[in-house]
């Protein structure tokens, strides 16, 4: 029992500090936005993580990347940049808080495109969670009463190819090693980084570049703590620690920009955070397909 207790501590630690890292992660690039273009941004972090995976390819070799689910993979990739990109521009322009909360919408879409994608069935306690947090993604949507916020409707998007990227990671783990979903991740988010970077470059101050290597790294530190966090504890009781991301980014909204959610937006936040922690905490129950 103590072992199991120490596990567990070790477990909701660990996740913490994923959801810390993250939210500190998502303030830095707030920050970086001043100075760069949100491509040019999404392009060095996609390029230091392609190079934290360097010495992995330069030991196994081309056939560690040889793969025959190049569709899985350019779906994935792409999700997963398209999530990033639409993130970073919805952190520019509107509060962390926000920002962040939009693209931890992904748990509560995950059902709906599993149920379209996969015709996984949608159970009635799931669907009422996803309800309740569709609702404050509503009142998110319109901060201001009556017209929708562009800019909180792109960090929805983060969201939705959030959930994408999330669905596809998951098909891809079925057949390919970590490190080679991760490579063609990496790889394809550069490429598609690329353009934009080059078409809208700015020449980087020198005083950002610290937060840029951060930014990039940070990706493979909150995976590394994720992991670490799931392998001491399960998934259903972690899963809603997901959600202090958002208070976390919250918090460093307040400090650094004074950005203070209003009643409408906290009820919007109660309520998608609601709804989130009831479908991760069904995740274990979902049918595979």
């Amino acid at each position: 029992m103590p072992n199991r207790r120490q596990n567990l501590n070790h477990a909701v630690a660990f996740a913490l500090l994923t959801s810390l890292v993250a939210s500190i992660a998502a303030a830095t690039t707030k920050y970086l936005t001043v100075y760069l273009n949100v491509g040019l941004i999404v392009f060095i972090q996609y390029s230091i993580c392609l190079i934290t995976l360097l010495p992995w390819v330069l030991k196994t070799g081309k056939p560690a990347l040889a793969t025959k689910h190049p569709y899985l993979h350019l779906v994935r990739g792409l999700a997963g940049w398209f999530c990033f990109y639409t993130y970073y521009l919805a952190i520019r322009e509107i509060p962390l808080v926000d920002a962040s909360l939009l693209r931890n919408t992904a748990p509560i879409c995950v059902p709906f495109f599993m149920f379209l994608f996969f015709r996984v069935k949608l159970e009635a306690v799931r669907a009422a969670g996803i309800a309740i947090g569709f609702a404050g993604v509503m009142m998110i949507l319109q901060p201001k009463g009556e017209n929708l916020s562009t800019w909180h409707a792109v960090g929805f998007l983060s969201g939705l190819t959030l959930a994408l990227s999330m669905i596809f990671t998951r098909e891809l783990t079925a057949y390919e090693p970590s490190n080679r979903i991760l490579f063609y991740y990496f790889f394809i988010s550069s490429l598609c980084s690329l353009p934009l970077a080059i078409m809208d470059y700015t020449p980087i101050p020198m005083h950002t570049v610290p937060a840029l290597i951060f930014v990039g790294l940070s990706i493979f530190l909150t995976m590394k703590l994720y992991n670490l966090a799931y392998s001491n504890g399960p998934a259903n009781l972690l899963a809603p620690f997901t959600y202090f991301g958002v208070v976390f980014a919250g918090l460093f909204g307040w400090l650094f920009w004074g950005h203070a959610p209003d009643s409408k937006a906290i009820t919007g936040i109660a309520l998608v955070m609601v709804g989130g922690c009831v479908t991760l905490m069904l995740k274990k129950r979902a049918p595979d397909h």
